[in-house]
């Protein structure tokens, strides 16, 4: 198994009933309560469907599934947090802090994918909400998956007992740290302050404020041949470091972010990143202030190998 860090194949979730979530507020100091509330899940909808067009006319494969009115999900457009898909056919489920977002799993979106994904194991974690025990995905972990390293910052949301586990079931080793926002508050998950690519990471190293945690990260980005693209506080607040690389067909690299991310990154910072892959943006402003989540937030990555079912129908299909 040849283990890629990207991929080409995206899960999203399109919201029905996005909004302000007061479950996850206390926790998340992205999310922003003196928005506009008429018309936020309209807004976002429209904000969803333009970045979906925009990986799509850029040549990745997105799988769309529609939230359901019921019951109230009001966070479901951030799906990378409840499940993870990995090469090896293996899917998790995470228990997620907030109850409402606990609903997000969804055993018909897992359904929906094995008509073109092999799946071969499923792992649920989320038996540890009982115990008040958290761990969101790849929002709590951002993973190389080549090098099979799950970077985390501990938060009520990333529970160091089950980052263990999950490490020790996928083969992963744990590199952790506390970080914090420039008002010294915990960072809620790791992939709003660090994105890793195939040769890159991006990540505000003033957001952690031990220098021996910041040594240990430094280092083992370094010794895995990544180039290390620092970002300040002020543009980590803009979700610069909310970013995801994903492939096209083609196997072109991709490196997504919101506008505002792409706006707060210097000419610098842009021509840095750019050695590594074409840089494709999109206006979710609605999303990213009521939500307090951005681009990365809201694809799943499928690394799910492809059922030969699949293939074969594909080969069987005539040529238009």
């Amino acid at each position: 198994m040849n283990q890629q860090q990207s991929t080409s194949h995206i899960l999203m979730i399109r919201p029905v009933n996005f909004g302000f979530n007061e479950e996850t507020a206390a926790s998340n100091a992205f999310q922003n309560r003196n928005t506009a509330k008429d018309g936020v899940n309209e807004k976002a909808q429209e904000e969803f469907d333009r970045m979906v067009n925009t990986l799509c006319s850029n040549g990745v494969d997105v799988t769309v599934v529609d939230d359901t009115h019921e019951p109230y999900t009001p966070d479901s457009i951030f799906p990378n947090n409840w499940v993870s898909f990995h090469a090896d056919g293996g899917i998790f489920l995470y228990p997620m802090q907030a109850e409402n977002r606990r609903l997000e799993r969804r055993e018909d979106i897992i359904a929906k994918l094995e008509d073109s994904f092999a799946v071969k194991h499923i792992i649920d974690l989320s038996r540890f909400e009982v115990e008040d025990k958290f761990l969101e995905g790849t929002g709590s972990m951002v993973l190389d998956r080549v090098n099979k390293i799950a970077y985390a910052c501990l938060s009520p949301r990333t529970n160091r007992e089950v980052l263990d586990l999950f490490c020790e079931q996928a083969g992963y080793t744990a590199i952790c740290f506390d970080a914090v926002d420039e008002k010294g508050k915990a960072i809620y998950h790791t992939n709003v302050l660090m994105c890793v690519g195939s040769s890159f990471a991006v990540i505000c190293l003033d957001s952690i404020p031990n220098p021996h945690e910041k040594i240990v990260v430094k280092e083992s980005l370094l010794s895995t041949q990544k180039e290390i693209i620092d970002i300040s506080f002020e543009q980590m607040n803009k979700f610069a470091g909310n970013m995801l690389e994903v492939k096209n067909a083609g196997g072109e690299n991709l490196i997504v972010m919101s506008e505002n991310a792409f706006n707060a990154l210097s000419p610098g910072q842009k021509t840095d990143l750019e050695k590594y892959g074409k840089l494709i943006y999109s206006n979710i402003n609605t999303i990213e202030t009521n939500g307090g989540g951005s681009a990365r937030c809201m694809m799943a990555e499928v690394h799910l190998p492809l059922g030969s079912w699949f293939i074969a129908e594909k080969a069987r299909a005539p040529v238009s």
